[in-house]
């Protein structure tokens, strides 16, 4: 309770700042709410050494693997189901004694966590095998092995506060707070931050973070756990190279980290689905297109609202605002075309140039909020022009400049298709 009131007051109150640099004044507002990275890793460290130890993963049949991961999501669904069965009770007007109500769920919730402390490691150590599997058969091991070796631990990551100039759109500083912040204390912390420095922040949720073992967020979707494993794994694998090492350079080497991660997330993740989970792999992009087309009736309908595409627009739109010094008329742009996507079922509670310089830098999609920013296109385009995804990640693995990457891309042509 102390540390709660300590953090609110923190927060809420008017003080005046100390002297110092931007990223002291800043963590004036968050150092008592920031993330405790070194605890954290400790513990998981621990988890892990505690696994490999007992070496269960090993023990388990190959076919039996697979569903150990499966009784793992469906007991996250269970407590997830169980939690919201309980917040209902405590809501319902019409109960008057809600713990007696909840009694008997609260004593299951209990056995499920408890089940859970236990599954949850051996689940993610058959994970890890799988991955290394996949990432083997892609060529990015060294004698079968991934390395550094694919280590994760599932747990609520913490938020991060990004904070960007409001004259152009530039991550300056990405600080990982609490993940039990209120929703009221983050708009709180956005307000203290931009009316002090005059910038724009924005305080936003993540999948994972590149630690080692690296952290994950709870889902019981196979195919989002796949995929942001295999991307904090690249990351690991990127950082015992130039470009990972090279990571906070510049913004463009930040793109392009980011941009090589989701690509290799988004197909070892596949990949691994599909070798150990072939009944939960969707169908590719290209056909549920095909499907929804041939679903679709005859007559002519209005266009539906292409997401990624109104975002490029609106990004688009703001960078040329921004280059002119319109940096008004750029903000109140943002919030217009956010009213637009909430109308449209896109319910975001902030557009500014905080949310663009974050989401901004995972371009491995064409459009969306990288706009016209050229980093992205060119890692793409790299990945076209390579042959497989190893070629891909070890060529621009070694890169340490933008430069670099757009003389390779240069170099051909023309792009084949994608591998």
């Amino acid at each position: 309770m102390l540390y709660a009131a300590l953090a609110a007051l923190l927060l809420l109150s008017s003080s005046s700042l100390p002297p110092g640099d931007h990223l002291e004044r800043i963590r004036f507002y968050t150092r008592s709410i920031e993330f405790d990275f070194v605890e954290w890793t400790l513990q998981a460290l621990g988890i892990k050494l505690e696994q490999a130890a007992l070496g269960t993963a090993g023990y388990l049949p190959a076919k039996t693997s697979p569903a150990t991961v499966l009784e793992y999501l469906d007991l996250l669904g269970q407590i997830d189901s169980l939690e919201a069965q309980i917040q209902d009770i405590y809501a319902n007007p019409t109960i008057g004694d809600p713990l007696a109500a909840s009694a008997e769920q609260r004593r299951t919730l209990e056995a499920l966590k408890h089940q859970r402390r236990v599954v949850g490691p051996v689940a993610e150590s058959v994970l890890q095998d799988q991955l290394g599997v996949v990432a083997a058969e892609a060529g990015l091991t060294l004698g079968g092995q991934t390395i550094p070796p694919a280590l994760f631990h599932t747990t609520p990551p913490p938020s991060a506060l990004i904070v960007s100039p409001r004259e152009v759109i530039r991550q300056d500083y990405n600080i990982s707070i609490s993940p039990d912040l209120s929703l009221v204390k983050q708009v709180a912390l956005e307000s203290q931050v931009d009316k002090a420095l005059n910038v724009s922040s924005l305080v936003v949720g993540i999948g994972g973070i590149g630690l080692y073992p690296t952290m994950v967020m709870e889902t019981t979707d196979i195919n989002w756990l796949a995929e942001v494993v295999a991307h904090e794994w690249t990351h690991n694998y990127l950082t015992l190279r130039p470009l990972g090492l090279n990571y906070e350079t510049s913004p463009e080497l930040r793109t392009m980290n980011e941009t090589v991660a989701s690509i290799a997330g988004k197909e070892l993740g596949r990949r691994l689905v599909e070798r150990f989970y072939p009944d939960y792999l969707p169908a590719p992009p290209a056909a549920q297109a095909d499907n929804a087309a041939a679903a679709a009736p005859a007559q002519a309908e209005t266009p539906s609202f292409d997401f990624r595409v109104e975002m490029r627009q609106t990004r688009v739109h703001v960078d040329v605002l921004l280059a002119q010094g319109q940096v008004e008329a750029a903000e109140a742009y943002m919030e217009q075309r956010r009213q637009v996507f909430w109308t449209n079922g896109y319910h975001i509670r902030k557009i500014n140039q905080a949310y663009f310089a974050f989401y901004g830098a995972y371009a491995d999609e064409e459009g969306g909020a990288a706009g016209s920013d050229p980093v992205g296109a060119a890692v793409r385009l790299l990945r076209q022009q390579s042959p497989t995804l190893r070629a891909f990640i070890n060529q621009i693995a070694w890169m340490v400049s933008f430069e670099q990457l757009q003389s390779s891309v240069s170099q051909s042509d023309s792009a084949p298709a994608e591998r």
